[in-house]
C-alpha cells in the first residue's frame, strides 16, 4: 500500500506516541503494518528479535503493529555520551562514534543503509509509517540529513507535520515551516495534524483554517491531550525536566538523573503505582533523605556520571541513606556504580583509566569492547521476570556469590549484599513484571496493585488509536500513504 511519514515542527510534539497509535488504529483496520525511524537520538533502547538495538520508541511502535521489534526498525541509532561525542548504532550494532568534528560527513554516507532497511520493511508490510527527527525547520542540519526530508525525498515517502498547541504558538510553528524550507522539501508535505489540544476544538477553527491557507496544506485533524501516553515508555529525556508532584501519603522511591542516564523507562511501572512516589531528582537538589529506595539508573557514560553524582554531593546522600538502613538498587550502570572500582583500560568511554566506586557491593567492574545485548528471563527476589540486557563490562566479585538473578539459561546476573539491603543487575525492563515489582516493592513496606504493565500499555494504544480514529482523517492519511506506491 505504501509508506507514511509523520515529522513534527519540533522535538517533543508527540510524533512518537502518533506513530504508535497510527500504528495500532491501521492494524485494527486489518492492515499488515511496520515502524520505521531512519535515524533516533535516545539512550533509551531495547533489543530486538535479531540481537540488535533501535530507540525505545520504535520498540513500542512494534508494538503497536503487534510485531517483533527489529533493527531495520532504526538502522540508525545515536546514543550521546558524556565528551559531546554520541555512540553509533548501525542496523542495531555499534559502528563507532560521531562528534562534533566528524557528526555531519559522518552521518551522510548512512542514507545508503537507512534505504536499504527501508526497502526490506517496504516489503513485508501494507503501509510502513515513518517519524522523522527534531523538525524539518532545523534548516542548518538540512545538508547531509538522513532523519527528515533527506530521507523522504530519497525514498520518496510523503510527509505529514505535526503541531503541538499545547506549548503555543503552534500557528507560528507549521507556518513557519513552511516558509524556511526548501520549496521542493515543502512540495513533500501533504498536510498537517495539530496535536495535544486541550479543551473545545471549534476555539481553533479559525486557526486552523488560517494554517491550511497560509501553507496551502489540508489539515488531517485536531488530537486532543491524550491522558493514556503517560502510560506508554518515554525515550526523550525532556519528560524527566517535568517535575512532578509530591505526596507524602507514599512510600518515596528516589532516581537521581545524571547527566547521560539511560532507560530510564525501565521505572515507568513504578511511576504508575499508586502506593509510590517516583521523585526524579535533577541535578542541583539533594536525594530525599525520606526516601524507602534509591535507584541508581543505566547510564551511557559511567564514569563521567560517577563523577557528576560525586559533583553533585548525591554520593553523600547516597552513604547517609544506607546508613540509616535504606534499600539501593543499581540498574545496569548504576549497578557498576555501587561497586569498589570501575576500570576503562581501553577509553571505551572517552580517556583510559579507572574510578573508585560507591563501595556499597563488593565488586569490580573492567569495560570492555564487547556488548552484551541478549532478551533473558528468569527469577529473581523469588519472582518470575523478562527483560534484556544492554552493557558493556563485566563485573566480578564477592558480592556476586548472592546473584540478584538466575537466568533460565543457568547463567546468573547482579549481585547482593550481605545485609540484602544493597542490589544491583544488568537486565532492563525488571519492573514489568507483577511479581518482581511486588517482591521489591513489599521489601519497602509498599503494597503493589498486581497490574500487568504489558497488557496497561497494551490497552493504552488501543485506547490511543481510538481516540486517533475519531478525531483523524485515518482514511486520507491511508491514501495519502499510497501516494509512495505511485497510489
Amino acid at each position: 500500500m505504501g509508506a507514511l511519514m509523520l515529522q513534527g515542527t519540533g522535538s517533543d510534539v508527540g510524533k512518537s506516541v502518533l506513530v504508535a497509535g497510527l500504528c495500532r488504529a491501521f492494524a485494527n483496520r486489518g492492515l499488515t503494518v511496520l515502524p520505521f525511524k531512519p535515524q533516533n537520538m535516545s539512550n533509551n533502547a531495547a533489543v530486538t528479535i535479531d540481537g540488535g538495538e533501535i530507540g525505545r520508541a520504535q520498540a513500542l511502535q512494534a508494538i503497536a503493529c503487534r510485531t517483533e521489534p527489529h533493527s531495520d526498525m532504526n538502522p540508525v541509532l545515536l546514543k550521546p555520551q558524556a565528551d559531546m561525542t554520541s555512540q553509533l548504532i548501525v542496523h542495531g550494532r555499534v559502528r563507532g562514534t560521531l562528534g562534533t568534528d566528524n557528526f555531519l560527513e559522518g552521518r551522510r554516507p548512512l542514507l545508503a543503509e537507512v534505504l536499504e532497511s527501508h526497502a526490506r520493511l517496504r516489503a513485508q508490510c501494507d503501509i510502513l509509517v515513518v517519524e522523522g527527527a527534531g523538525s524539518p525547520a532545523e534548516i542548518n542540519l538540512r545538508a547531509g540529513d538522513i532523519a527528515n526530508m533527506g530521507f523522504a525525498r530519497a525514498a520518496g515517502v510523503p510527509v505529514v507535520l505535526v503541531g503541538d498547541i499545547d506549548r503555543g504558538g503552534v500557528i507560528a510553528a507549521v507556518v513557519g515551516t513552511r516558509t524556511v524550507i526548501d520549496p521542493a522539501d515543502a512540495a513533500m508535505i501533504h498536510g498537517f495534524i495539530i496535536n495535544k489540544f486541550r479543551g473545545d476544538p471549534a476555539l481553533f477553527e479559525d486557526g486552523y483554517r488560517s494554517i491550511e491557507r497560509l501553507t496551502g496544506w489540508r489539515g488531517f485533524g485536531v488530537v486532543p491531550w491524550l491522558p493514556q501516553a503517560a502510560r506508554l515508555p518515554s525515550e526523550d529525556a525532556v519528560i524527566l525536566e517535568r517535575p512532578g508532584q509530591r505526596d507524602s501519603g507514599r512510600r518515596l522511591i528516589a532516581c537521581p538523573i545524571l547527566p547521560r542516564i539511560s532507560n530510564f523507562d525501565d521505572l515507568d511501572p513504578l511511576k504508575l503505582e499508586p502506593g509510590v512516589e517516583l521523585v526524579m531528582v535533577p541535578p542541583g537538589q539533594p536525594l530525599p533523605a525520606e526516601a524507602a529506595l534509591i535507584i541508581l539508573p543505566g547510564s551511557k557514560a559511567t564514569l563521567a556520571d560517577l563523577a557528576a553524582m560525586r559533583a553533585e554531593g548525591w554520593d553523600i546522600d547516597i552513604r547517609a541513606h544506607h546508613r540509616r538502613g535504606g534499600a539501593i538498587l543499581g540498574l545496569c550502570g548504576g549497578y557498576q556504580m555501587l561497586g569498589r572500582r570501575i576500570s576503562d583500560p581501553q577509553g571505551l568511554e572517552g580517556v583510559a583509566g579507572n574510578i573508585e566506586g560507591l563501595g556499597l557491593l563488593d565488586v569490580e567492574t573492567v569495560l570492555s569492547p564487547g556488548k552484551a545485548l541478549r532478551r533473558v528471563e528468569g527469577v529473581a527476589l523469588g519472582a518470575n521476570f523478562a527483560g534484556y540486557e544492554m552493557h558493556i563490562g563485566e563485573t566480578g566479585g564477592a558480592d556476586t556469590a548472592r546473584p540478584f538473578a538466575r537466568f533460565a539459561d543457568g547463567r546468573c546476573d547482579g549481585a547482593i549484599d550481605p545485609r540484602e539491603q544493597v542490589m544491583g543487575s544488568y537486565v532492563h525492563g525488571l519492573f514489568a513484571d507483577a511479581g518482581l515489582r511486588d517482591a521489591l516493592l513489599a521489601r519497602i513496606g509498599a503494597v503493589s496493585t498486581g497490574r500487568d504493565h504489558r497488557h496497561d500499555v497494551d490497552t493504552a494504544l488501543d485506547a490511543i488509536a481510538e481516540a486517533l480514529e475519531r478525531h483523524l482523517d485515518i482514511a486520507g492519511l491511508i491514501d495519502i500513504a499510497r501516494i509512495a506506491d505511485g497510489g
